[in-house]
């Protein structure tokens, strides 16, 4: 039988999908068990499989992508097709959240006093601390175009610079909103406002958590030159996604913090 050659990557039998699936549904068993009874380890556990399979399975994406050359532009381009749905999967994420808060803040119920926010609710200055968090994460979008433009032109020293200083932004972003957490005068439990305020404004937070690892690693692999002016897809993935975080903060922080204030 003769050999087909064709442009697109058959990856290798691989344990990392199968064992990544399993520890995600030991976390979200885990995260029930710890809600009703207490229990952290069982979730302790699945995030830690978490990890260690996404870590072995990214290694052997870089490997075929960087050492081995399997990433030719068509198996890119699927990538990035594959990346733009993922985008749109959570951006679908986030409208069931805003559809939440505007159902209940545009018509609000007799039980909430007829008004938003609801009586005796302090809401937060939306011109304190999240304004500040605003300035920083728009901040953080100039500097990854920056060290995505400099990649581009070959200038590693800056790509590395912009790159690292977007990653500096968004540890302080994250210390700023645990910040606004703590000195919170209302809680999760606080009626369906602080259901409102805490789940998307946390996954927001979560989101920022990741894409700031997600730039830590580009910021390594930069180091070690793994990035091309022509070849750099695993770091342009990494700033779309952190564009999408910065957009979906501004409409956090436009409808949240500043409309329901």
């Amino acid at each position: 039988m003769s050999a087909i050659y064709h442009p697109y990557h058959l990856v290798n039998v691989s344990p990392w999908p199968y064992l990544t699936a399993c520890s995600a549904l030991i976390v979200t068993l885990g995260g029930v068990i710890y809600f009703h009874y207490s229990i952290i380890w069982v979730f302790s556990l699945g995030i830690i499989g978490l990890v260690i399979s996404m870590s072995f399975w990214f290694k052997d994406v870089v490997r075929e992508s960087t050492y081995q050359g399997y990433h030719n532009k068509t198996v890119v381009w699927g990538l990035k097709l594959g990346f733009i749905m993922f985008i749109i999967s959570e951006i679908l994420f986030f409208v069931s959240f805003f559809w939440g808060f505007f159902h209940s803040s545009l018509s609000p119920a007799v039980e909430l006093g007829l008004c938003w926010p609801p009586v005796a609710i302090e809401a937060l200055d939306p011109f304190s601390v999240p304004l500040l968090n605003t300035i920083i994460l728009l901040s953080s979008g100039v500097t990854v175009t920056w060290a995505h433009h400099s990649i581009i032109k070959g200038r590693k020293n800056w790509a590395t610079l912009g790159l690292n200083l977007t990653c500096l932004l968004g540890v302080v972003f994250t210390l700023c909103q645990a910040f606004e957490y703590l000195q919170s005068p209302f809680c999760l439990a606080d009626s369906v406002y602080g259901s409102t305020f805490f789940v998307p404004t946390g996954f927001h937070g979560l989101h920022v958590i990741i894409g700031t690892i997600f730039l830590l690693i580009c910021s390594w692999r930069l180091s070690k030159s793994h990035f091309t002016k022509n070849h750099h897809f695993g770091f342009e993935a990494a700033s779309w996604y952190w564009h999408f975080v910065d957009v979906v903060w501004l409409f956090l922080f436009v409808s949240i913090y500043w409309w329901g204030f």
